[in-house]
């Protein structure tokens, strides 16, 4: 039996690393573990990993480590060669792949207006999940199109022990 892994952290792609690392430290309440630095294709130990992770075209990124209240790490880069873009729609949910981060927002009325007066968008109403439960959730965006939806509670504490989730 494979035990359940607990989650390390997720990569966030901005087109300017210093104003994100602002914002998910002012806005979304992270932590910042390591500020900006720059890691480039130089032949170092660590030039040749990127290289290899990232691949031929790859020359040079800026990078920095943030983390939330439990400890789930945010990590940013902002790519210098190729250089980072924001593609127009962001929100291609039907692809496969990761199309959103959720953060746990207990008073997700006002983080939603903070993310909303900071750059940010929303997405969607608040929306209460269940009619008998209190859990509320949203989908907004970060300024720079990456997708988060904010939810009132914790994931367990939500999906646990529903006997039919979907008709409550």
């Amino acid at each position: 039996m494979t035990l359940p892994r607990a989650m390390n952290h997720v990569g966030i792609t901005v087109p300017d690393i210093d104003a994100a690392v602002a914002w998910y430290r002012d806005v979304i309440g992270c932590y910042v573990l390591a500020h900006p630095s720059e890691l480039n294709d130089e032949g170092t130990h660590v030039g040749n990993a990127v290289k290899d992770i990232f691949g031929k075209d790859f020359g040079g990124l800026k990078i920095a480590h943030l983390s939330t209240a439990d400890g789930v790490g945010i990590e940013l880069f902002q790519f210098t060669k190729p250089k980072t873009y924001a593609p127009d729609n962001t929100f291609e949910y039907w692809r496969t792949g990761i199309f959103h981060i959720c953060i746990t927002a207990v008073d997700i009325e006002a983080t939603a207006k903070q993310i909303e007066a900071s750059g940010g968008k929303l997405m969607s109403k608040i929306w209460k999940l269940f009619s008998n439960k209190d859990y509320k959730v949203c989908y907004c965006r970060d300024p720079w199109g990456t997708i988060i939806e904010l939810s009132s509670h914790s994931y367990v504490q939500v999906w646990s022990n529903l006997e039919e989730p979907y008709k409550v």
